[in-house]
């Protein structure tokens, strides 16, 4: 099921409710086949017992084992049931949160971003100054479409990409991800952090976990962070 939800600008909430449906079928079904299991065991128990030998009687540790498996599984249908309802009810409240973005700016630190219009923005930062920084751009297929040099002071810097890969060939809106090698005068490695923003015109909820949508970028809701109201 997919339902559309308009806030104050234009956003999309993709929802689905198959999962818990399904789930609830599979714990119903597992209970009846153990339910007419242990009906049919009963009957067999009973049948013997009403037959047995009186001089001879069957020994009852095996049915009082059997009793006890019985009771053993019909406890797991109903935690694993319980742990269904539980998981339900937290996915129903990462649903609410995640919805509660729309609109936002969030950042996002794993060095994703969108290209849309042709136009992609990063910020990285240098732990220290740096003797050389080369910035490197890759597609969803994790080649590399753009490397040149990045800045090489100690702090915050930003980088705007139009798009185009070292040959001036226009590449396709998508997600790509920003990568920043920086090394000191002696060659050793300038620790850098590289994070992008953008706000969430759409939530997908169709999924286990809650995907807020920046254009084309999916970003689970556990790596969204400095949430801002626009």
């Amino acid at each position: 099921m997919t339902t559309t939800v308009t806030p104050t600008t234009p956003t999309t909430v993709a929802t689905s409710t198959t999962a818990p449906t399904a789930s609830s079928s599979s714990s119903s079904s597992a209970t009846q086949e153990l339910s007419g299991n242990f009906d049919t065991f009963l009957q067999l128990l009973t049948t013997q017992l009403q037959n047995q030998d009186p001089m001879n009687p069957m020994d009852s540790n095996q049915f009082t084992q059997e009793l006890v498996e019985f009771s053993g599984v019909e406890q797991q249908i109903d935690t694993n049931t319980n742990l269904q309802s539980l998981i339900s009810l937290t996915q129903s409240n990462a649903g609410g949160t995640a919805v509660s973005y729309l609109g936002k700016t969030v950042t996002v630190t794993t060095g994703a971003a969108a290209l849309q219009n042709g136009e992609a923005n990063w910020t990285y930062a240098l732990g220290a100054n740096a003797a050389s920084t080369t910035l490197s751009v890759t597609n969803s297929s994790g080649q590399v479409v753009y490397t040149g040099p990045g800045e090489t002071s100690a702090g915050q810097q930003s980088f705007s990409w139009d798009g185009t890969d070292n040959n001036g060939n226009q590449q396709p809106d998508g997600v790509y991800t920003l990568s920043v090698t920086a090394l000191a005068n002696d060659g050793s490695t300038v620790q850098t952090a590289v994070a992008s923003q953008g706000v969430v015109d759409e939530v997908n909820l169709t999924g286990t976990t809650p995907m807020l949508m920046i254009g084309p970028m999916a970003v689970p809701l556990s790596q969204a962070s400095a949430i801002e109201n626009d």
